[in-house]
Formats: structure tokens, C-alpha cells, sequence
């Protein structure tokens, strides 16, 4: 089976990182006040304004991107899933600010790579998708999909099944082909 795997959120806890960091940012900047705990973007957590959001993530993005560390178990259940057979494809959506658009794609797709060797995460083939990540399961024949954000695991959900890892802000995804997860263990239990 083919089996596509999200970074933020799966990979790594994309939600605690923007609570932790964004926190910090928030009260700097005056907005401290949490508006929405389980909001999916930054801004939706806190009242940010788009510039605000930008410049958080200028400021945090490489920090994240480096030296986020992985979820528990994500490496030794990825190890186990190509052991009994499985190709692994990490499909990320990153995506980046106006600024960070400007720098050269192939210094951020490095870093990516660079973290999933430092974190011995193993897979078969690595695709950066900023556009729809159906056309690209489509492409790729994936069978299986772990995601997190809302939008990708609806969209997802009507053309292959997805294991959506829990989170505050895809409490609402659930339907036919989504199978909810909580761990990287839970994940392989029910592959």
C-alpha cells in the first residue's frame, strides 16, 4: 500500500507549537487573549492581522522547521510500516509567507529533507505540494492518507480513506473514510 504522510501536524504538533510560540508572539504584540483554541491558523487563534501572521512565522518558521522535534513514535512506526511492505510518501502543503516566497524553494525543500534525515524519518519519496493534495494522491496512486488540517481531510476523505491525527482544530472531520487518530502506535494499529 501507498501511504501519503503530512508533516505539520502529523509529523510534527503543529497545534502546541502555535499555542507555545504563538503565545509569546500574541503578547507581544498587545493580543494575548486566546479568541479561538482550536483554530487551525495562527490568526484564528489569536486576533493577528495578515502581517501579524506573516511576521510570526518569518520570525519562528526556520526555529520550526529545524529543530521541531517529531512526534512520539512517528520513526520507529514509519520503520515498521515500510518493513511489512508499505511506500511512504510524505506529501507536504507547507506553505510560506510572501517573504518567504522570495527565498530560493530549494533552501526550504532542504531544510525539510535535512530534518527528516536528522529525525530518521524514512521514506520513499518526498513531495512538495503547495497545490491540491488530491491531484497529487490521484498522481501518486496513494491508497492512505494521514493528515490533519480540516480542509485536506474533507477533500481527501471522498477519493481515498484518511487517518485524521487529532487535533482541537479537526474535532468537527468526520464522515465516511476518515478514521480518527491519536498517537503513531493508534496509527499503526489501525492500518
Amino acid at each position: 500500500m501507498r501511504i501519503g504522510i503530512d508533516i505539520d501536524g502529523v509529523l510534527t504538533d503543529l497545534e502546541q507549537f502555535q499555542l507555545d510560540y504563538g503565545s509569546k508572539f500574541a503578547y507581544e504584540k498587545g493580543k494575548s487573549k486566546i479568541i479561538n483554541v482550536n483554530g487551525y491558523e495562527l490568526n484564528n487563534i489569536y486576533d493577528l492581522t495578515n502581517e501579524e501572521y506573516d511576521e510570526f512565522w518569518d520570525k519562528y518558521f526556520l526555529e520550526y522547521a529545524k529543530n521541531e522535534k517529531p512526534r512520539k513514535y512517528a520513526d520507529e512506526i514509519i520503520k515498521k510500516l515500510k518493513e511489512d511492505g508499505h511506500e511512504i510518501y510524505i506529501i507536504t502543503a507547507r506553505y510560506f509567507t510572501e517573504n518567504d516566497k522570495k527565498r530560493a524553494n530549494t533552501t526550504i525543500e532542504m531544510t525539510i529533507i535535512d530534518w527528516l534525515k536528522k529525525n530518521d524519518i524514512n521514506y520513499d519519496k518526498i513531495i512538495f505540494s503547495p497545490e491540491n493534495k488530491e491531484d497529487i494522491c490521484k498522481e501518486n496512486q496513494i491508497d492512505l492518507m494521514i493528515e490533519d488540517a480540516p480542509y485536506n481531510v474533507k477533500d481527501l476523505s471522498k477519493i481515498i480513506p484518511v487517518l485524521c491525527f487529532d487535533a482541537g482544530y479537526n474535532k468537527e472531520c468526520s464522515g465516511e473514510n476518515i478514521i480518527r487518530c491519536y498517537s503513531w502506535y493508534d496509527i499503526y494499529s489501525k492500518i
